[in-house]
Formats: structure tokens, C-alpha cells, sequence
């Protein structure tokens, strides 16, 4: 697959997947004769990969010390797993606090609908 096709499937831009590339987020992507990167699945699969984690907040420095450590083999898996669940825990307090927000939002949505409805019957009353 083409780099415009990738860039199209994942929503990620083209100038980000060489950034990605140059700086080893996405290793061993393969290429066609001619030079062309040919993203192959297991290169899809990258990029899937580092699009969530992006997504999800994980930063480029964590995201590389976490694709150094896929590179290194099995020796790694705790230290894999730690940094992962190190970001599942951050993602767990922005969501407390996303939905504290959104408490937030809602109260004062109801109270706009109640200062809302107050007003309404002031208008009618008066009439």
C-alpha cells in the first residue's frame, strides 16, 4: 500500500508517517524497487498502533522508548507492559476528570433551561 492510501485509511498526513519513519516509530517499512514505501500489514499494524497511542495522549518520547523496546524481543515484555499500563492510568485520570466536566456541563445546561423556562413565564404573565 502506497503511502497516500495509509495516509487516507489511518487519517494521519504523509509529512507525519516519514516524521514517524525518520524517527523510528515505524521501522522496516518496506520498500518497492524504485524506492516507494510499500506499507505492508505488518507496517498497517504500525501505524494503527502508534496512531491510538497518539490518540490516546502517549507521548512521541514514550512511544519511541516503547518501539525500541518491541525491537529488543522478549526480554522487554515487562518493561512493554509497565509503560503501557502507565499510560492506561493517565488515560483513567483524564477521563475522571473529562467526566467531572461533563457533570459540570450538564448542571449548568439545566440551569439554563430552568432560567430559560423563568423567563418564558415572565413573558406571558406579562401579556
Amino acid at each position: 500500500m502506497k503511502i497516500a492510501e495509509v495516509s487516507k485509511r489511518y487519517g494521519v498526513s504523509t509529512d507525519t508517517l516519514r516524521y514517524y519513519e525518520r524517527i523510528g516509530l515505524l521501522r522496516h517499512v518496506p520498500r518497492n524497487k524504485s524506492g516507494i514505501r510499500d506499507y505492508d500489514v505488518a507496517s498497517c499494524n504500525a501505524v494503527e498502533f502508534v496512531k491510538c497511542m497518539r490518540d490516546a495522549g502517549m507521548s512521541i518520547e514514550s512511544l519511541v522508548e516503547y518501539m525500541e523496546l518491541l525491537e529488543q524481543g522478549d526480554e522487554t515484555t515487562a518493561a512493554r507492559k509497565e509503560l503501557l499500563m502507565r499510560q492506561s492510568g493517565e488515560i483513567r485520570e483524564r477521563i475522571v476528570g473529562l467526566e467531572r466536566a461533563l457533570a459540570r456541563l450538564e448542571y449548568k445546561i439545566e440551569h439554563y433551561d430552568e432560567v430559560m423556562k423563568a423567563t418564558e413565564r415572565t413573558l406571558r404573565a406579562g401579556e
